[in-house]
């Protein structure tokens, strides 16, 4: 299957191996003021013939998608009681004592951050930027938050996976399944109650940890085991659409080679720099018609080689996202 396809993922994992091996002056925050990199930033987003998006976890964060504090507290306080755990995302490696009470976990954990919106509308704001240009989104977040905020579904690449898809646990089978209905039974099987809003809340009468044995999910086609539809080792499935997905931005890329681009990074972190920052670098230092830009909470940075082509901006990206939709004068304290 994947024979007929160009792999994007692979080229940019390439690309980003070569950024390692060619970036060793040192880094640089961006020159110029923060405003005046702001101010630039909303230039290059109307005059850049193509702008790619590397969208990492801390773009959710910003929209409010975050994974402990009193979001955690109000869905999973019942397994950090029990458990101890802390967080979501450790909570999706704990060693649960049955299969009933593990997808208990990964049904709130699915739900609360793949078929809700998320409290900010920060990904709407960043479509209301780009919507008009031509673009596409490459993004290690697994949340599909670009395409209910309204992206383009044929402009997004989601490398690392989906929270909306099983896949089996027979490597034989190399499909994907949607588990939208199943969520939904599991999450009224614990317990909760959907609001005016039609969103899950935990009633007065509480929730319990489990769901029953008959609702743990098995592989439609034979009966197996399935687990989530994210990379974690080397038998994560890329099925037909993740590989069609992975052709569409290899051909957006090339499609571009030479041209002004703006590669538009936000929330990008250190856990996966390989697959988005590292390779915007390159493609970026490859290409004097390039522009880099990175927005981050607190790691804002770019190589010194390309600094005079980039734009970095620490901040919470709906604050400064929000000033570039505004009317009002970029000279304001942020």
């Amino acid at each position: 299957m994947n024979s007929f396809y160009n792999n994007g993922y692979q080229e940019t994992i390439q690309k980003g191996l070569s950024a390692v091996r060619s970036f060793r002056s040192g880094i640089s925050t961006g020159a110029g003021s923060r405003n005046e990199q702001i101010e630039r930033l909303k230039k290059e987003i109307e005059s850049a013939n193509a702008i790619v998006i590397g969208a990492g976890a801390g773009l959710s964060t910003a929209a409010g998608l975050t994974y402990s504090g009193e979001r955690f507290e109000k869905y999973f306080g019942d397994f950090a009681a029990r458990f101890g755990i802390q967080d979501m995302y450790s909570g999706g490696f704990y060693p649960f004592p049955d299969e009933e009470t593990r997808w208990a976990w990964w049904a709130r954990h699915i739900y609360y951050n793949r078929y809700i919106d998320p409290p900010k509308d920060v990904y709407g704001k960043l479509l209301a930027l780009v919507q008009d240009k031509d673009y596409f989104v490459i993004t290690t977040n697994v949340d599909h938050q670009f395409q209910r905020a309204g992206f383009d579904k044929k402009r997004l690449f989601y490398t690392q996976g989906d929270y909306g898809l099983f896949q089996s646990m027979n490597p034989t089978i190399k499909k994907t399944y949607d588990n939208a209905e199943w969520v939904m039974q599991a999450m009224e099987a614990q317990g909760f109650v959907k609001d005016a809003e039609g969103i899950f809340q935990i009633p007065q009468s509480g929730v319990v940890m489990k769901i029953p044995a008959e609702l743990i999910p098995k592989c439609m086609d034979d009966g197996s085991a399935v687990t989530m539809n994210l990379r974690a080792d080397d038998s994560f499935v890329e099925d037909e659409g993740w590989h069609r997905a992975s052709a569409a931005y290899s051909d957006f890329i090339h499609r571009h080679d030479n041209m002004h681009t703006l590669f538009f990074e936000i929330g990008v972190g250190a856990n996966t720099p390989v697959i988005i920052k590292y390779p915007f670098w390159q493609m970026t230092n490859d290409n004097p018609k390039a522009v880099y830009a990175c927005l981050n909470y607190n790691e804002a940075f770019c190589p010194k080689q390309i600094e005079k082509q980039s734009i970095c901006l620490e901040g919470d990206a709906g604050v400064i996202l929000d000033l570039m939709l505004s009317q009002k004068s970029y000279g304001a304290s942020l």
